[in-house]
């Protein structure tokens, strides 16, 4: 897996379990979607991620967006 897919779906899992947390314990847990969706959104102008130097640190490859 490239680190592209793995940033998606890491993103992905986060704000279906932000949703999840904020439907059945408290709608604070909104906050991390609207957290990882601002991240996303920085990324995609700056090419900055957080989850993508995590990913290139444990052996995925290279992708178009990251490297």
């Amino acid at each position: 897996m490239n680190i592209d897919k793995a940033v998606l779906a890491f993103a992905g899992c986060v704000v279906l379990l932000s949703l999840a947390l904020g439907w059945l314990v408290s709608p604070y847990w909104f906050l991390l979607a609207a957290f990882a969706g601002l991240n996303m959104l920085q990324a995609a102008f700056t090419g900055f991620c957080p989850a993508a130097m995590v990913f290139k640190k444990l052996g995925c490859h290279g992708g178009n967006a990251f490297s």
